[in-house]
């Protein structure tokens, strides 16, 4: 995303047709057609086969995911059929396999985005839909806890942030941004994230006050600005207890898909537990 959902309070309904779909009416990300201008394809080719194996060797399965800002699916189960090796082709058969291996629980801030991915999605024994604002910790701290505790779990193995960063950076300012890495990082072993560039904010700013909107509210007040990758890192490797593990390149709109690890005792310590229970 320039836009898969993000946070913020909700958004008001748009009133009026035609004009609800313009871009610049997305103010946290939540474009109707998102994976028409990125196509899923730009990222999930970036990603080695075989990943999960790499990462999890000895993990017990099924692995757990966390989409952040999944928009209305496509990339998420672009990204599933990826790290499991499914072909296009094959449908819901590979289904309870598949699913031994990785649940993904997807959320977003959008109920209309999250109501179309759960009518189309191929894999609906394996990959949950939610209508999450992952800044409202009143609302996110049971709902994660509750789909943990069916595993038997306290983190997910792995998170994804697909181009969410500025969305979350633009509606809840610098404090905002730190809070949502802390937060993430917290709860996932692996995070796999897609910051957007700088000039994405600008592009954003300026698509509000086309449409004679009012601005970001932390638009111009931005500390954390410049080179987002970098910063980004930073925020991760000093605050968070994260290493960065490797980047795997750029999507063909500049766009780099950092991987990390978190190295804190957070996630061990829980780790050993679950294995003695």
């Amino acid at each position: 995303p320039g836009a898969r959902g993000a946070a913020g309070k909700m958004a008001a309904p748009m009133s009026g047709g035609s004009r609800a779909l313009e871009p610049g009416a997305a103010p946290y990300g939540n474009f109707p057609n998102y994976s028409r201008f990125h196509p899923p394809e730009g990222r999930v080719s970036l990603l080695p086969g075989g990943l999960l194996g790499s990462l999890f060797p000895a993990a017990a399965r099924p692995l757990l995911g966390l989409d952040v800002g999944c928009n209305s699916g496509e990339l998420s189960v672009a990204l599933y059929r990826h790290l499991l090796g499914l072909q296009e082709s094959k449908g819901s058969l590979d289904q309870p396999a598949a699913g031994k291996d990785l649940n993904l629980l997807c959320c977003d801030i959008d109920p209309v985005l999250i109501e179309r991915a759960q009518q189309c999605s191929p894999f609906p024994a394996s990959i949950s839909f939610a209508n999450l604002d992952i800044m409202d910790s009143s609302a996110r701290e049971p709902f994660l806890s509750s789909y943990l505790g069916r595993f038997g779990r306290s983190a997910f193995d792995i998170g994804f942030c697909m181009s969410v960063t500025m969305w979350i950076h633009l509606n809840h300012g610098d404090s905002g941004l730190m809070e949502f890495l802390s937060f993430l990082s917290s709860l996932c072993k692996y995070l796999l994230i897609e910051p957007q560039p700088w000039k994405c904010y600008r592009a954003a700013a300026r698509r509000l006050r086309k449409l004679g909107r009012n601005d970001f509210d932390h638009f111009r007040s931005l500390a954390i600005n410049g080179d987002m990758a970098e910063r980004i890192t930073q925020i991760l490797t000093k605050d968070c207890g994260m290493e960065l593990v490797c980047c795997f390149g750029s999507t063909s709109w500049d766009r780099s898909l950092l991987l990390f690890k978190s190295n804190g005792s957070n996630h061990e310590g829980r780790e050993s537990s679950e294995q003695e229970q």
